[in-house]
């Protein structure tokens, strides 16, 4: 595991915007085109959308936001890690620092859309592993054979 730095971001600095494009282009890459619920970066600057980057040293590692639903509920968005971190415990750092903003906030509920498949499991594994288990659909989402939510319960 490494040290992880995670910081409230404003998604100015050019290592950022790269590791959003690159997150966008993987989500394009591997989920039906009308399937795509990751967030460039004018819409994580969006009011109710908290950014945040992970650093180790200098080098961008991670990124990951935080969506205000309702005074109770948040929803996890745009949680990647750059490749060379893959397996150190950056995800897994950003994972724990959201949920720590959501208990902060007062939510009850943390809720996540994401695909399925090959590309979505390592991410489904680290979030089941945290307590997450598959919901209804929320927000505007819809549940089919590509997309699934997953919630975690947080006044346990």
């Amino acid at each position: 595991m490494v040290d992880v730095r995670i910081v409230e971001d404003d998604l100015s600095g050019e290592d950022i915007q790269a590791l959003v494009a690159f997150h966008l282009s993987g989500m394009h890459a591997n989920s039906p085109a009308c399937k795509v619920h990751a967030l460039p970066v004018a819409s994580l600057r969006a009011p109710g959308v908290t950014f945040y980057s992970a650093w180790v040293g200098d080098g961008i590692a991670g990124m990951g936001a935080i969506k205000q639903l309702d005074p109770a509920h948040g929803e996890l968005k745009s949680m990647r890690v750059a490749p060379e971190w893959l397996g150190q415990g950056v995800g897994k750092a950003m994972l724990r620092h959201l949920l720590g903003v959501a208990r902060a906030r007062g939510y009850t509920r943390v809720s996540l859309e994401t695909g399925r498949g090959p590309a979505f499991e390592p991410a489904l594994g680290l979030y089941r592993k945290h307590g997450f288990a598959n919901c209804e659909a929320f927000a505007d989402y819809v549940v089919d054979d590509f997309s699934q939510c997953l919630t975690l319960d947080l006044r346990s």
